[in-house]
C-alpha cells in the first residue's frame, strides 16, 4: 500500500496507539478492556522485556496498526507469541499482511525463532484467513477463552512452525 510504513513503536506514539487500541473493532478482536489509558499503554511500552518487538503501521503520518512479538525464555526460547490489530477504518487494505510479514521476517531472519504462536477468536474470520495465508495452522480450540461483550467466546490456538532450517 502506497505511503504505508512499518516501524518500531516510539514513545511519541503512545497517545496515538492508545486511541487505536480503544477503537471498538480493534478492541473486539483482543483481550483489552474498554477505555485503556495513555498511562497503561506507556507502562506496557516501558516494561517491554528483552526479545519483545513492538511495531506500528503508519499511513500518511497516522498510526493505523499495531503488532507485537514476545519471545519466550529458557527451553521455549525457540518460540514467540504474536498479537496485532488494525484501525477500524483501514481493515482489508493489506495493513495486517504488512505487519505480519514484518514480524515473520524478524522471527525467521533476525531472531531464529522456529515457532510463532497466537490465539484468535473463532468468529474473527478475516484474521484467521490472514494467519492461514502466512502458514499458521489451528492446533486447538480454547473453549470459553475470554469474556467479551457480555458472553464467552472461543478461540483457536494457532501456530506457524518453520520446518526447514535457514
Amino acid at each position: 500500500m502506497a505511503g504505508l510504513t512499518i516501524r518500531a513503536l516510539r514513545a511519541s506514539d503512545i497517545e496515538a496507539v492508545t486511541a487505536l487500541i480503544n477503537l471498538p473493532g480493534f478492541r473486539f478482536g483482543t483481550l483489552r478492556l474498554p477505555y485503556q489509558t495513555v498511562d497503561e499503554t506507556r507502562k506496557r511500552f516501558e516494561n517491554a522485556g528483552p526479545g519483545q518487538v513492538n511495531l506500528v503501521a503508519e499511513l500518511d503520518d497516522r498510526i493505523v496498526g499495531d503488532a507485537g512479538m514476545m519471545r519466550y525464555l529458557g527451553r521455549r526460547s525457540h518460540a514467540a507469541s504474536i498479537g496485532m490489530g488494525v484501525h477500524d477504518d483501514f481493515t482489508g487494505k493489506g495493513i495486517g499482511s504488512a505487519l505480519l510479514a514484518e514480524l515473520i521476517d524478524m522471527a525467521d531472519n533476525w531472531l531464529n525463532i522456529k515457532r510463532l504462536e497466537l490465539s484468535v477468536y473463532t468468529d474473527n474470520g478475516a484474521a484467521i484467513a490472514l494467519y492461514r495465508r502466512f502458514g499458521f495452522e489451528e492446533e486447538g480450540l480454547l473453549k470459553a477463552f475470554a469474556f467479551r461483550a457480555g458472553g464467552y467466546v472461543d478461540a483457536y490456538a494457532m501456530a506457524r512452525v518453520r520446518l526447514k532450517p535457514l
